[in-house]
């Protein structure tokens, strides 16, 4: 079992690996830092670095872990990427369709593909879809995720890098929110998540806040105005 200290998951599932940038959020990948530790310690899944590869082995994995857990898929990719073939998306889907005991999260920073292929994918009651949102200029990724049948529609807003002021949050079951964390983080403002964080309790939807980050983010802690937000969906 990859068990994974987010805080909003239990374990990790990663059937491609490797990435590239997309935008801003992407500056300071921390899947980028992580694949190229993974490849000097000689992981083979990381032989490539972070170039993007596909790891057929490791399909089946969730068949394999019988206690139900909430697992993340692709933490270490996307896994709408371009260059993912969509009949490989489709036998990540019917593995996940297959593992019903488990509750999978997919998030994607592109969300055009997503909208493009989704007619083409099961959508089984355990998979959570969701996108990532950094700022003002990519809200249009959350328009797109509302096109998708997915059970459960999630944003992850971080690294949040800008207010993001009258979301429309219709059709959206969750929102994530969390600083940059890391060697040179970019400041996220307190005001941006108190007010994402009233946004989601004037419209009903469940709010996780993740982290303050910074360079030090286990000092930064997750505390929101004297409390923790770690509301799931359901």
């Amino acid at each position: 079992m990859a068990k994974s200290t987010i805080e909003w998951t239990e374990a990790t599932w990663n059937p491609v690996t490797g990435c590239n940038k997309v935008s801003p959020g992407c500056k300071h990948c921390y899947a980028e830092i992580m694949a190229r530790r993974l490849k000097a310690m000689g992981q083979r899944n990381y032989a490539d670095g972070f170039k993007l590869t596909l790891q057929p082995h490791m399909l089946d994995r969730p068949l394999r872990w019988k206690k139900p857990q909430v697992i993340f898929v692709n933490s270490m990719s996307d896994l709408f990427h371009e260059n993912v073939p969509l009949e490989y998306i489709q036998r990540v889907f019917a593995v996940m369709e297959q593992a019903h005991w488990h509750r999978f999260q997919v998030l994607t920073k592109r969300a055009e593909r997503l909208e493009e292929i989704s007619g083409s994918l099961p959508w089984p009651e355990n998979v959570w879809m969701g996108v990532s949102v950094e700022n003002a200029d990519y809200t249009h990724r959350i328009d797109l995720l509302r096109k998708i049948p997915a059970s459960v529609k999630f944003l992850s807003l971080e690294p949040l890098l800008g207010p993001l002021p009258d979301l429309d949050l219709g059709g959206i079951d969750w929102v994530i929110v969390g600083g940059e964390s890391g060697r040179k983080p970019r400041a996220m403002e307190g005001a941006w998540v108190r007010d994402l964080r009233d946004q989601c309790v004037q419209a009903g939807v469940p709010f996780f806040f993740k982290q303050w980050g910074g360079t030090n983010k286990k000092k930064s802690g997750r505390m929101l105005e004297g409390r923790t937000w770690e509301q799931m969906p359901g």
